[in-house]
């Protein structure tokens, strides 16, 4: 008998081992009633059935950094023409502090009607004009920061502050990747760099590193350091997997549990997957002429985000879960946020964006791939009705009342949802907090916002917070 033993008598040693077992016995009724948080598997997925049928598969997130001026796009104001320049009591609330009035900065683009549902479109899109029968806008939504750091990790993560696993994180662990040789959580970042707070934006916060968004890149190696170091084979690769997962199981059968290297092992699996598959995912050379000239591939200006756009119907085709795509990093104008020339800020780069989401929509509706695919479009924030100095057209932030748009995977199109005030300074009707808009993508997943937790720091957490949150069902099929 081993060395544990010594010492102990018979009717300690039974007392011991049974209420070992007894222990095990209890602690697997306990789990079977969720009293654990959900049992997860190597790859930190959770192992669970979608709570219902879901309406979508895969989330595409076209996420524009910097918070895009609600009132200049899809939020018309028509009581705003002519008064530019006048003074109104507005209470505003950015980067310049607080304040409770403004200087009017009436919209620089003109509105008309589109589609059968008649809505009223900025200038701004002519592209995606064509496809406002298959949008729900919500025009809405409220945030709890006006400030890009904070209100990031809102958009991401449901909270301010950094250490919470984000929304593609929970996705994929309520749900599991479908396939083992792409990640399930993806982000493609704008060329001038990434978005304030960095990699928080795409964490997994105190889930499995399995779970975290994987960088993927439209130039060179989709994946940094993805390739092994020349002379270590693919055949050598395996053998050091098998290894690891020999040394894993050994752990089990000795200590009664898995070791740490079990995230590890998920980990080094699929990057030993990824080495092929990856690198076709990003092969665009099959995708015929007339697609690439789709998505705006043979012009300079949609180039890059016309890729990333295609290459993220090409990630769908293949099972990924969830797709983020930035438009707009580093800082000023080199994303949405217009502080000071609007005009020149959101003719660039709504230039750039325009054709290729609107080419996503009609790729992914031809595909007969848009119903099962929920296409996600918004930044952290809107932009404010009137000027943040006191010369010029920049617009400073606004969380008190902004627009995102919603389509396929279920979602109603033509319609809208909620209204800000006649100046688009707040909302007045139908607020939806962020936690709506996430409760609204875990519904169409077939996922139950308010089930869904995972067990850390002694509290079952969840992704819309403690209390209960309901999907935004006027947009929902």
């Amino acid at each position: 008998m081993g060395s544990e033993f010594c010492g102990r008598t018979r009717r300690e040693t039974l007392w011991q081992t049974g209420a070992g077992f007894g222990a095990a016995a209890l602690t697997g009724l306990l789990s079977d009633e969720g009293f654990f948080g959900k049992a997860v598997a190597a790859d930190g997925a959770a192992l669970a059935q979608p709570h219902f049928t879901p309406k979508a598969k895969s989330v595409i997130f076209l996420f524009m950094y910097g918070g895009p001026s609600h009132i200049d796009t899809f939020d018309y104001k028509p009581q705003m023409k002519g008064r530019d320049n006048q003074t109104v009591e507005v209470k505003t609330f950015g980067r310049g502090g607080r304040r409770n009035n403004g200087r009017i900065v009436e919209p620089r683009w003109e509105f008309a009607q589109h589609g059968q549902c008649g809505k009223w479109i900025s200038t701004l899109f002519p592209h995606l004009a064509t496809c406002a029968d298959d949008l729900a806008f919500i025009h809405s939504m409220t945030a709890d920061s006006p400030i890009h750091g904070s209100a990031m990790l809102m958009m991401n993560s449901g909270r301010v502050q950094s250490g919470h696993p984000c929304l593609g994180s929970w996705v994929n662990y309520g749900l599991g990747s479908v396939n083992r040789n792409l990640p399930g959580f993806v982000v493609m970042l704008d060329p001038t760099g990434g978005p304030i707070s960095g990699a928080k934006n795409w964490s997994s916060g105190y889930m499995p590193a399995s779970l975290q968004g994987t960088t993927f890149r439209t130039r060179g190696a989709p994946v940094l350091d993805l390739q092994a170091p020349n002379g270590v084979s693919r055949e050598l690769q395996r053998d050091l997997l098998d290894a690891l997962k020999l040394q894993n199981e050994a752990h089990a059968a000795l200590h009664g549990g898995r070791s740490d290297l079990t995230s590890r092992i998920a980990s080094y699996e699929l990057a030993f997957q990824m080495q092929q598959s990856a690198p076709e995912a990003v092969d665009l050379s099959s995708e015929t002429q007339q697609t690439q000239q789709l998505y705006g591939l043979d012009n300079d200006r949609t180039r890059d985000f016309g890729t990333k756009c295609l290459l993220a119907r090409r990630l769908v085709e293949r099972g990924v879960r969830f797709i983020q795509v930035y438009s707009g990093g580093a800082h000023n104008d080199d994303n949405w946020d217009a502080h000071s020339d609007l005009k020149k800020n959101h003719d660039y780069h709504a230039l750039n964006t325009d054709q290729p989401i609107a080419a996503l929509l009609k790729d992914l509706k031809q595909r007969n791939l848009l119903d099962e695919t929920l296409v996600v479009w918004g930044g952290e924030f809107g932009r404010q009705p009137t000027a943040e100095y006191a010369e010029g057209t920049g617009r400073d932030h606004n969380s008190y009342g902004f627009t995102m748009w919603m389509a396929g995977g279920g979602i109603r199109g033509g319609v809208s949802v909620g209204t800000t005030d006649e100046l688009g300074s707040a909302a007045v009707e139908d607020p939806f907090h962020v936690r709506r808009l996430h409760a609204t993508v875990l519904h169409q997943l077939g996922i139950d916002p308010n089930r869904l937790s995972y067990f850390h720091s002694g509290l079952d957490q969840k992704l819309v917070g403690v209390e209960p949150v309901e999907p935004i069902r006027q947009i929902i099929s």
